[in-house]
């Protein structure tokens, strides 16, 4: 996968396909409509304060790559915009309806439990289970044409791991590095144990060479 967008990208892909499924009569969407989606207060992790202009930006960004298209519909004198990141004609990217849903809810709110996933994406799609939840967070992790999602390591006193998307490069900062120690390989832990024991070793053994060396300057001092 080389697809990688920014956090204002996201969310703006984010809201248009969130508005596409559950308010359909709306969409496509006026610049101010997809600003205050942008913007919502509900549903949004990190919560964004981001005028037309900054928004307009985003949305040319987004058109030039062919993520995003103006849709000037018959007797349209207000410009509307549609996201044609997936499930459409003109690129290859397709998710099932559970796909789709727990994409745009990582878009929206970052990184999510499966748990917190199934709720949230019920608006948008339908889960008959936990375990289809997992199951498709399975699929969006080992398809051929992604990976999409990554699994995070379970953090104190959570009962389940979160997931993050990847369309906007490898998860970085402490998230990053936990997941990299999770994942890391039994052998690499091991040689990384023994190489700090043979440091400690050296070290209780050069400090037993000091205390021996004051020993004896210690009992010279004592001699007559």
């Amino acid at each position: 996968m080389n697809i990688e967008l920014t956090l204002h990208e996201t969310r703006v892909i984010g809201c248009l396909i969130e508005k596409e499924i559950t308010t359909p009569e709306q969409y496509p969407l006026s610049l101010n409509a997809l600003t205050n989606a942008c913007n919502q207060k509900s549903n949004r992790d990190p919560v964004l304060d981001l005028d037309e202009a900054s928004v307009q930006q985003v949305v040319d960004a987004l058109i030039k790559k062919y993520y995003v298209n103006e849709h000037g519909g018959f007797g349209s004198r207000v410009p509307k915009f549609q996201h044609r990141f997936c499930n459409s004609n003109y690129g290859t990217l397709k998710f099932s309806p559970q796909e789709l849903g727990i994409v745009c809810e990582l878009f929206l709110r970052g990184p999510q439990t499966p748990g917190e996933l199934r709720s949230r994406a019920s608006r948008l799609c339908r889960f008959n289970d936990a375990t289809e939840v997992e199951a498709t967070l399975k699929q969006l992790a080992q398809r051929e044409d992604g990976p999409f999602v990554v699994r995070l390591p379970r953090e104190p006193g959570k009962r389940e791991a979160r997931y993050a998307h990847l369309f906007s490069g490898e998860v970085t900062g402490a998230e990053a590095h936990g997941a990299a120690v999770g994942c890391a390989d039994p052998g690499d832990k091991a040689e990384t144990a023994g190489s700090r024991l043979s440091q400690l070793e050296q070290r209780v053994s050069d400090l037993e060479t000091e205390l021996a060396a004051l020993k004896r300057l210690v009992e010279a001092g004592r001699e007559p």
